[in-house]
């Protein structure tokens, strides 16, 4: 199956998909979109995703839009290695660990969100940042419990799920805007040994084509 990818080198959602494409070993093509000038809201891109968002991916026979939805169809079309557990349950908690990144963390912090704090709201830098660092903080907080109760190595068990491949991203956005990582010592355990593994380096935004035009 031919794959392409929509995003963005920066992209916290489009470098989830990345580590999922990469740890299923799947080849893919890029399409870069450039989120500072406003390139996913061209009428090019919409017809391919009318939210003008990041990523979509393009198969044979769809375009998938919404990382979350995205991570899910590449693992039941490519199950193996699994980026869920096999017990209901296990999954239930697993997606719940990414849903605090995806529905709880990432949308008060992507960047239409933050140039709306600056334009329509008039908040300085600093301000930003206090806003990115507190709603990091709520769900790395919450994050850190479900990871000291249940990893083992990554964020759930012993081996990468889709929990990991949203975590890896955030914590990339935290120590991009300087956010203390100290009170999450399992969760940064976690993000460190995922990001030592082949796959997750290959997907960090400084490896991908569209970082050299930054």
């Amino acid at each position: 199956m031919s794959l392409t990818l929509h995003g963005y080198w920066r992209s916290t959602t489009a470098y989830r998909v990345r580590i999922a494409l990469a740890l299923k070993g799947l080849d893919y093509g890029q399409v870069a979109h450039d989120l500072r000038t406003g390139a996913q809201r061209e009428a090019g891109y919409r017809a391919l995703n009318p939210q003008g968002l990041v990523p979509a991916l393009e198969t044979d026979d769809a375009v998938l839009t919404q990382s979350p939805a995205i991570l899910e169809w590449i693992d039941e079309t490519y199950p193996d290695p699994p980026l869920l557990p096999a017990a209901s349950s296990d999954r239930a908690i697993v997606r719940a660990m990414a849903a605090t990144i995806a529905c709880d963390i990432h949308p008060v912090n992507n960047l239409r969100i933050l140039n709306a704090l600056r334009t329509e709201f008039g908040a300085d830098e600093a301000a930003v940042n206090r806003w990115i660092a507190r709603w990091i903080g709520d769900g790395f907080a919450a994050l850190e419990t479900q990871i000291s109760h249940y990893g083992d190595g990554f964020a759930f068990g012993t081996t990468p799920t889709i929990a990991d491949c949203h975590l890896v991203p955030q914590v990339y956005s935290a120590e991009r805007f300087a956010v203390d990582l100290t009170p999450y010592p399992k969760l940064k355990a976690a993000a460190e040994n995922a990001r030592a593994l082949p796959a997750f380096a290959a997907a960090h935004p400084d490896r991908q084509p569209d970082a050299d035009l930054a």
